[in-house]
C-alpha cells in the first residue's frame, strides 16, 4: 500500500510527463516573411464527371438540338420502333440543316396517332425536379404539314407519375421560338420530359430546352445555384478554366476552342467530351459539351465570385497520353492569335472586334484579365519550342500579361527536370505543377518548396489530390486519411508563399452517377450536393488565408511532422488577428502551446476544428455533414496548452493587443 508520501510523488511525477508532452510552437511576427497573394487558394474547373453539361449548367434536356453522333441519343420513342417498322403511331426523323452552320441538325416528328405517339427526354441521368419549383421551357417549332395545334409537355417522376405539365400552341409555319413554364407538385431525382400532340402531320423541332427558373444570380437558363453557392463558399482567389486535358482533346480537331463557346447558345457548336471513352471502367458514351457554359460564362463566374480568370489555351499540342497530335510550327500562328484575341475578348476596348463581342453578350465593361495559361500537362521540347512562341507574342503585344507554363503531369522525373530547367532559362513567370499521389506522399513533402529559388519562377500547384488507392483508381475515395494529408500539405504551401503564389484541388465536381475520375472535391446528385472533406480543408485555409506570412517553428525547426505536427502561421492585417494553422496527424491527442515573439495577442481565441476518428471515414449524399468544421471560443492558458484531437485540422484565430 502506498504512502500518502508517495502518491504526492507519484502526481507530481505524472503531471511532470503531462508538461513534458506539451510542444511549443514558436511565432516570429516581428516581421513579415512575404504576403499571401490573394490568388493563393483557387478553384480549378474542369468539365469532367458532367460536371459542366448535366452539373453546372443547369440544363435538363440531354441532347437538345439533336448535335450528338447518335442525333437521338437521350431521346426516347416508347411508342414507335423504327428497327421493326412499327411507327404506326408517329417517328422522329433528323434532318440536316442545308448551308454551312454550327447547328447541323433538327428533329422531323412525324404524327400519326396523337393518341398514341410521344416523345421522351430522358435528362442526364434523370432530371432533378423540386417540388413547388418552376421551370422554364423553350423550343424552336415549325409546322410542315398537318393539322397538329398543340404540343403537350409534361414532367413523369417516379412510378411514371405526373409532376408537372403544361401546353403550348404552335402556330407559325416557319422557325419560331416558344416559351412557357411548368410548376412541380412534387420532388423526383430523376424525372422524365414527355411531349405529346394534339393533331396529326409533321412538325420540326430544335433547341428544346428546360432550365429551373431559380439559379445562380437569377440568370435565366444560367447555373445550378447550389453548386456555384459551394464553390462561392471557398472564397476563391482566382478561376481556372476549362482545363485540364479538356483544353488538349484526345486530337487537335477535337481540342478546345474558345471562340467556338461564345456568341448566341444555339450556334455553339456541341463537342464530344474527351472524358467519354477515356476510361475502360467507366464508359460514358453520351457525354458531350454544349458550350452552355463558354469563355463568357467563365469569366462572369469568376467576377461573380471575386476570382481572377485563369484561362488556358491549346498551345497546339493534343493529350500526350492520347495521340500527341502536334500543330507543325509553321502553323502555329492560328493558335498564338487565338491568344491574343482571347486577351482582347477578355480586356480589350468595345471598339475592338472581340471587346464588341464581349459587349454584345452583355458585358461591354473589361474583365480585366490579368493571367493566361499556355498549355496543360505538356512536356518536352516540342511543348518549350511552342510556349517560347506563345510568350513573345504575347509579351510583344501585351507585356503586363502573366503567363502560366506547365511542368508536366508529374512532380517529378524526367519531364519534370527537363521542363522545369527550361523553363528556368526563358524566365517562366509561373510553372504550373501537378501531382496525384498518395496520402503519405502529401505529409513526406510538406517541405518541397523549402529550397526553390526564391528569385526564380513563382509556383502555381495547379492540381492535386491525395488518391487513396492509386492514380485514376475507381476505388479512390475522399476519405479523411486523403483530405488531412493534403492540409499537412497545405502548411507547406503557405509556408513558403514567397514562391507558391497559386493552388488548386483537382478535379473539382463529379456526378454520383456521371463520374469517371475519383477523388473529386464536390458530388452532387440531380437534386442535391456535398463537399467532402477535402471541400472542407480547402475552405478552411482559403477563408483564412491572412495577409502576411510568418515564422513558425517547433525548437527553432520547420514544423513538418516532428510530433506528427505541421503548422503555418499568417497575420491578417484586415481583421488584425494572427492566424495559426496546426494539422495533428497523430491518433492520438497532442498538446500545444504557443510563444509569441514580437507581437502581443489575446488569450482568447477562436478553435476552428475539422476532425474526425477514422482515417476511411467520408461525407455522402446521405451524410453530407459527416465531417465539418466545428468552431467553438476556447482560453489559451499558458500551463495547460491547447489540446488538439487525434487526426485533426485545427485553425486558431488570435486578436493582436
Amino acid at each position: 500500500m502506498k504512502t500518502l508520501k508517495q502518491i504526492y510523488i507519484l502526481a507530481f511525477f505524472c503531471v511532470g510527463i503531462n508538461y513534458a508532452q506539451i510542444t511549443t510552437l514558436e511565432v516570429d511576427a516581428s516581421q513579415s516573411i512575404a504576403k499571401i497573394q490573394p490568388t493563393m487558394y483557387g478553384i480549378f474547373f474542369e468539365d469532367i464527371n458532367f460536371a459542366a453539361d448535366g452539373g453546372l449548367y443547369a440544363e435538363m434536356i440531354k441532347n437538345r438540338s439533336f448535335e450528338f453522333d447518335e442525333p437521338l441519343m437521350g431521346w426516347e420513342q416508347p411508342n414507335s420502333d423504327r428497327h421493326s417498322y412499327n411507327n404506326n403511331s408517329g417517328i422522329a426523323t433528323i434532318i440536316k440543316y442545308s448551308g454551312d452552320q454550327t447547328n447541323h441538325n433538327y428533329c422531323r416528328i412525324t404524327v400519326k396517332d396523337d393518341q398514341g405517339y410521344k416523345i421522351i427526354n430522358q435528362g442526364f441521368r434523370g432530371m432533378g425536379i423540386h417540388a413547388k419549383a418552376v421551370y422554364n421551357l423553350s423550343f424552336l417549332a415549325a409546322k410542315t404539314s398537318g393539322n397538329i395545334k398543340e404540343l403537350h409537355f409534361k414532367l413523369v417522376g417516379k412510378d411514371k407519375k405526373e409532376i408537372a405539365s403544361t401546353s403550348v400552341v404552335v402556330d407559325a409555319n416557319d422557325w419560331k421560338k416558344y416559351e412557357a413554364q411548368l410548376t412541380a407538385t412534387a420532388t423526383a431525382e430523376k424525372a422524365t420530359l414527355e411531349i405529346t400532340f394534339s393533331g396529326t402531320g409533321e412538325i420540326d423541332m430544335d433547341m428544346i430546352s428546360l432550365f429551373p427558373e431559380d439559379t445562380w444570380k437569377q440568370r435565366k437558363n444560367g447555373m445550378r445555384k447550389d453548386l456555384v453557392q459551394l464553390l462561392a463558399d471557398m472564397d476563391p482567389g482566382f478561376l481556372r478554366f476549362p482545363g485540364g486535358c479538356i483544353v488538349e482533346g484526345r486530337t487537335l480537331a477535337k481540342r478546345y476552342q474558345w471562340k467556338k463557346t461564345v456568341g448566341p447558345i444555339e450556334d455553339r457548336e456541341i463537342l464530344v467530351n474527351r472524358w467519354n471513352t477515356e476510361f475502360g471502367h467507366r464508359p460514358t458514351p453520351d457525354y458531350y459539351q454544349s458550350f452552355g457554359i463558354g469563355f463568357f460564362e467563365y469569366f462572369q463566374l469568376a467576377e461573380d465570385m471575386g476570382a481572377e480568370p485563369l484561362p488556358i489555351l491549346s498551345c497546339g499540342m493534343a493529350c500526350q497520353f492520347n495521340t500527341g497530335e502536334l500543330v507543325p510550327m509553321e502553323e502555329l500562328d492560328p493558335y498564338v492569335q487565338d491568344a491574343l484575341d482571347l486577351i482582347e475578348f477578355a480586356n480589350g476596348d468595345v471598339s475592338t472586334p472581340w471587346g464588341k463581342v464581349r459587349s454584345d453578350m452583355g458585358h461591354p465593361e473589361p474583365f480585366n484579365m490579368k493571367y493566361i495559361g499556355v498549355g496543360n500537362e505538356q512536356w518536352g521540347p516540342d511543348y518549350i519550342a511552342r510556349y517560347k512562341v506563345f510568350s513573345e507574342a504575347i509579351k510583344k503585344q501585351y507585356p503586363d500579361m502573366i503567363i502560366v507554363s506547365g511542368s508536366g503531369p508529374f512532380p517529378d522525373g524526367d519531364y519534370f527536370e527537363y521542363g522545369m530547367e527550361a523553363l528556368k532559362k526563358l524566365n517562366a513567370e509561373i510553372i504550373d505543377e501537378h501531382y496525384y499521389r498518395s496520402p503519405q506522399w502529401f505529409r513526406d513533402n510538406a517541405d518541397r518548396y523549402d529550397d526553390y529559388d526564391r528569385n526564380g519562377p513563382k509556383i502555381f500547384a495547379g492540381e492535386y489530390a491525395a488518391q487513396s488507392v492509386a492514380i485514376a483508381s475507381p476505388k479512390n475515395e475522399n476519405n479523411w486519411e486523403c483530405a488531412m494529408s493534403e492540409a499537412a500539405f497545405m502548411t507547406g504551401l503557405e509556408r513558403n508563399a514567397e514562391v507558391v503564389q497559386l493552388t488548386s484541388y483537382a478535379p473539382l465536381m463529379a456526378h454520383t452517377e456521371g463520374w469517371q475520375w475519383t477523388p473529386d472535391l464536390i458530388w452532387f446528385n440531380n437534386l442535391t450536393s456535398y463537399g467532402t472533406p477535402n471541400y472542407y480543408v480547402q475552405k478552411l485555409f482559403a477563408t483564412n488565408r491572412g495577409t502576411d506570412l510568418m515564422k513558425v517553428t517547433i525548437d527553432g525547426k520547420k514544423i513538418i511532422g516532428q510530433k506528427s505536427l505541421y503548422a503555418s502561421v499568417v497575420k491578417d492585417t484586415e481583421t488584425n488577428e494572427m492566424i495559426v494553422k496546426v494539422v495533428n496527424t497523430l491518433s492520438e491527442k497532442n498538446t500545444i502551446n504557443f510563444k509569441w515573439n514580437g507581437v502581443s495577442v489575446a488569450n482568447n481565441a477562436t478553435q476552428i476544428v475539422l476532425v474526425s476518428e477514422g482515417l476511411s471515414d467520408v461525407n455522402s449524399i446521405s451524410k453530407p455533414k459527416n465531417i465539418i468544421p466545428k468552431s467553438k471560443e476556447i482560453k489559451i492558458d499558458a500551463k495547460d496548452g491547447v489540446q488538439l484531437a487525434p487526426y485533426s485540422v485545427n485553425v486558431f484565430k488570435l486578436k493582436i493587443n
